[in-house]
């Protein structure tokens, strides 16, 4: 199976939706660094599911680092002027949260022993 790393920063807060079966689904959109950065960056959707998608829309926000690892995918549709396009897409996503951007706050995780306190 081919699959696809990278890294790049959240293009948008990311939103979640559920699917006719009733499984929670989400996309982040990641903007990625090209090597030569004079060139535009390349975008990826990650596709998230289930408790994975629900963790993204908690905690991630826009401008904040992120690493992925997963399978590729490219989706061809039409714009709404007609125009043909593409987009690339990672499923089976692997998420590794990175750095927020600068004045967001960071989030302290919640120990067990303080839970069940």
């Amino acid at each position: 199976m081919l699959t696809i790393t990278g890294n790049g920063r959240v293009t948008r807060k990311p939103t979640i939706r559920t699917t006719g079966s009733g499984k929670l689904v989400t996309t982040v959109s990641v903007a990625s660094d090209r090597r030569n950065r004079n060139e535009e960056p390349l975008y990826v959707d990650l596709i998230l599911w289930e408790a994975q998608a629900q963790a993204a829309v908690d905690h991630l926000v826009k401008g904040q680092a992120v690493a992925f690892t997963g399978r590729p995918d490219c989706r061809a549709y039409s714009t709404s002027d007609g125009t043909a396009a593409a987009v690339l897409e990672v499923h089976g996503v692997a998420l590794e949260f990175g750095a927020k951007p600068r004045g967001q706050a960071e989030t302290e995780p919640v120990r067990p022993t303080e839970a069940a306190a």
